[in-house]
């Protein structure tokens, strides 16, 4: 299916104002979930609805929430996102890093108790918007799905990485799970999406496997997905250097900004990101001119190498997602009908019988 991505926002922002959110929150979450689609990370996109709404039902994310400050030591700010909505309180938290890298030439934000803040290369966006490079560690408190490298048990959350670099033209944006797979991508896969690799997920017993069953366990065809009904675990990408990556995400996201790792956990129920963040002013650094007009030379000369592949050119951070973005924006949002249905189910049950 493709779907108009203006209907998909207005349907989706209805879905939150419908299940208690102020218009404001309800739009900020609809768009930057379309956001996501729209640079096809489909994984954070709006096949997260029915899992957010089922979060707010429970009282494990709050609506209205504003972040509060714990520390404030000028450059650097450790904040408490309250476990409200993260597309709410993570951009707060990244525009009072960029005020205070614009200020001192450098910030490091530390936000704890957030809600899912979503796709996290949103936010390296922002601070490319406002001029600064950024680097962003995330955590999820609560949510052990990653099996370390050499290992069949649950230990790490996805623990995304993220960093931004600002450059004329052409921005770069690395954004990326340490899994080998977001969860994300296994709701997709077990709504009928594109399929995983093979090896994406491991079972208790050190068989590599490709079905979202081995996390989710049983399900319905429509309806939620429980990764605390499976056996199994996320695989880390790249082997042991994935692997050692979701490690320092645990240390930096979790264990510093005092949010807590992922685990030990007693049993399933609120979950919470933390978010490590760095902002960089490059007029701070010698000349923002030099260093635009080096980092561009040096983009340029990396993606003019031969492609491997006849008419598969060699990109760089950010170019897929752009190139994206425009086709989807052109031709309408791909969504599988599971994930479709899904949210037409959860619309329903709020009262919303039309998605136009």
């Amino acid at each position: 299916m493709h779907i108009p991505a203006q209907q998909v926002e207005h349907f989706v922002t209805r879905i939150f104002a419908a299940a208690g959110c102020d218009q404001a929150e309800a739009t900020r979450i609809s768009t930057h979930l379309l956001d996501a689609n729209l640079a096809g990370h489909d994984s954070h996109g709006v096949a997260r609805v029915p899992r957010y709404v089922e979060w707010l039902q429970a009282g494990y994310v709050l609506k209205g929430q504003n972040v509060a400050t714990v520390t404030d030591g000028g450059s650097f700010l450790l904040l408490d996102g309250l476990f409200g909505f993260g597309q709410t309180v993570a951009p707060q938290a990244v525009r009072m890093g960029i005020e205070r890298a614009q200020q001192h030439g450098i910030a490091v934000v530390g936000l704890r108790n957030a809600g899912h803040i979503g796709r996290v290369g949103a936010y390296s966006e922002m601070a490319i918007e406002a001029g600064l490079l950024s680097v962003h560690f995330v955590n999820v408190a609560g949510s052990v799905l990653v099996a370390p490298f050499g290992g069949t048990e649950r230990r790490f959350s996805t623990a995304p990485i993220s960093i931004g670099v600002p450059l004329p033209g052409r921005p770069l944006v690395l954004d990326f799970a340490t899994s080998l797979v977001a969860e994300g991508k296994v709701l997709v896969a077990s709504n009928g999406g594109k399929a995983l690799p093979a090896d994406a997920l491991i079972e208790p017993d050190g068989r590599l496997s490709g079905d979202p069953h081995t996390l989710y366990g049983h399900y319905d065809t429509i309806g939620p997905r429980n990764p605390a009904n499976g056996r199994g675990a996320i695989r880390a990408f790249g082997e042991h250097k994935g692997s050692g990556l979701a490690f320092m995400c645990e240390m930096l996201a979790g264990a510093l900004t005092g949010g807590g790792t992922s685990g030990p956990v007693e049993a399933r129920g609120r979950i919470a990101n933390g978010m490590l963040s760095f902002y960089v002013s490059p007029k701070h650094f010698g000349t923002q001119a030099e260093f635009e007009e080096a980092g561009r030379a040096y983009v340029d000369w990396v993606v003019a190498t031969n492609p491997a592949t006849e008419g598969q050119p060699v990109l760089a951070p950010g170019d897929k997602e752009a190139t994206t973005k425009a086709d989807r924006l052109a031709n309408g949002v791909p969504l599988q009908r599971d994930t479709w249905d899904s949210i037409l189910d959860t619309a329903r049950r709020l009262g919303i019988n039309d998605p136009a």
